[in-house]
């Protein structure tokens, strides 16, 4: 027997409707006036649209599931600007064609944003002739060769495949806890990879030709792609361990082997830990549970231009000549970051190793020093640069906690640390200075202005691909067996063949 649609036995599948109407009630807060979302159903599917649909309403972006007059943006995945024009046509919504069509790179990385971003040529909807991408992108895997090495990829600030990043970045931070090295870097290098692409990942066809990304990580991608997370991620997060660990190594001066005590021992909480008067605690941590509120809070980047400021007109009065330089994630670009780290040099020979004392001592005149940890540098000139990837340096260095009062911040306080006293006009902040010698200055200005995977990844391909040692003090070449000097982090980007990257395009 002939099944006949429409007589009850097969549901006819409702065509969309343009509605009209200026507007439609919204039940969010709605951030962002003016912008209207549509999703293209077609070729995304219902799973994935309902779950990017709710992620832009957490945003703050009003978004329709119905076409309706007010709609401003549609949005479409694995499209060509023809082929939805031509879907909107076929269903005789030739109206919606006045809206601003964008391909699902505009939707990520306005979420990405966390608000709405220009509308760039990369964005629009336009059939690709020169690449097989089934939608609008400057490149995708199939036309760009991606390096296994970060420090031949530009990786900005703006991670446009967050979604995935974030849950390789807990992944591996999991492992760290588990003090397992392998699949921690493992992780990491994947996360790496997704950081430095100029495309969204959309698909699993975007993933073919990407080094460091196994079947393991395949599968929590293509999860993530038809669920909108990822079943392991979410078990690794609601896991009482890395709870506990999250916040045990969150206190100044507790690593991992503290963590594992105190979780061996029973605790779970910050109030377990602070609570119990039979523990006892080094100097460091003791500020660090002081202070804690204040320290797990985000620095600013006007608050890491005051504390420069200060560190600089300190050291230049007995120094005239000194380079101070904020290194770390500042330097690379990021607005907020957890501490200040601070390069010092002076280009004129002089005893290096009084300078972090002089200032030490001025601080403390000034009453703005809450803590201080002082370490002498240990470095032998007589030695090669360190064979280990992840080796430390051997510089004097100390680890402040300093005391910035507000004004100093240039009113960068919109709001007062949570736990702070509302009368009290400063702020604890997280402050680590390094002296280094002037010749050793480029290596130690790379080696702290980071990111960490690509420290690493350089040292990896100076060892691998030409037989150098990298560390931040010095560079061996082992086939010619000499040291060879850089003035600049130029310098050494030039003996290693490599093509310069600028500080902010160290973000892996």
């Amino acid at each position: 027997m002939d099944l006949v649609r429409g007589s009850g036995l097969i549901p006819v599948k409702k065509r969309p409707k343009i509605l009209h109407g200026s507007s439609s009630f919204c039940h969010y807060e709605v951030k962002f006036k003016g912008i209207v979302l549509f999703l293209v159903e077609r070729k995304m599917g219902t799973s994935r649209r309902n779950f990017l649909m709710e992620l832009a309403k957490k945003r703050g972006f009003q978004i329709e599931r119905e076409l309706r007059d007010c709609v401003t943006h549609i949005v479409a995945e694995n499209n060509s600007g023809a082929e939805v024009v031509e879907w909107l046509q076929s269903r005789k919504l030739n109206n919606a064609v006045k809206c601003q069509i964008v391909d699902i790179s505009w939707f990520t990385e306005c979420m990405g944003a966390g608000c709405p971003i220009k509308i760039e040529s990369r964005h629009q909807l336009t059939v690709q002739e020169d690449c097989p991408a089934s939608f609008n992108m400057p490149v995708s895997s199939s036309c760009v060769r991606v390096s296994p090495y970060a420090c031949q990829r530009r990786t900005p600030l703006q991670d446009i495949n967050r979604i995935f990043t974030d849950a390789f970045d807990i992944l591996a931070e999991n492992y760290e806890f588990l003090e397992n090295k392998g699949p921690r870097v493992a992780y990491q290098r994947a996360s790496a990879v997704l950081k430095s692409l100029p495309f969204p990942i959309l698909t699993m066809k975007d993933l073919e030709g990407l080094p460091h990304l196994g079947e393991e990580m395949k599968y929590i991608i293509e999860e993530i792609l038809e669920d909108g997370k990822s079943s392991r991620v979410d078990q690794v997060i609601y896991s009482e361990r890395y709870k506990s660990f999250k916040i045990f190594t969150s206190i100044f001066g507790v690593g991992l082997k503290t963590a594992e005590k105190w979780y061996r021992m029973g605790y779970r909480t910050l109030e377990d830990i602070t609570s119990n008067k039979g523990l006892t605690f080094t100097s460091m941590q003791k500020h660090g549970l002081l202070y804690y509120e204040d320290i797990t809070s985000s620095v600013t980047k006007t608050e890491a231009d005051a504390v420069e400021h200060l560190i600089r007109t300190v050291i230049c009065g007995f120094v005239s000549d000194a380079i101070v330089t904020v290194t770390g994630g500042f330097r690379r670009g990021k607005d907020v970051g957890h501490d200040v780290d601070i390069l010092i040099t002076c280009p004129q020979k002089r005893d290096e190793n009084q300078i972090l004392h002089k200032t030490i001592n001025a601080l403390k005149k000034r009453d703005l020093l809450l803590f201080c940890y002082l370490v002498e540098s240990t470095f032998d000139d007589t030695k090669r640069p360190s064979r280990y990837i992840d080796s430390l340096d051997h510089f004097q260095k100390c680890f402040l906690i300093l005391q910035l009062q507000k004004e100093e911040s240039k009113n960068a306080y919109s709001h007062k640390p949570k736990g702070c006293d509302a009368k009290r006009s400063w702020k604890a902040i997280r402050v680590d200075l390094v002296v280094t010698p002037y010749e050793q200055y480029a290596f130690a200005l790379l080696g702290w202005t980071g990111s960490q995977q690509f420290e690493r990844d350089l040292r990896r391909y100076a060892s691998h691909e030409k037989k150098m040692m990298l560390d931040n003090h010095a560079m061996y070449d082992k086939s010619k067996n000499i040291f060879l000097k850089a003035e600049t982090e130029e310098d050494i980007f030039t003996h290693l063949g490599l093509e310069y990257l600028e500080p902010w395009e160290r973000n892996a």
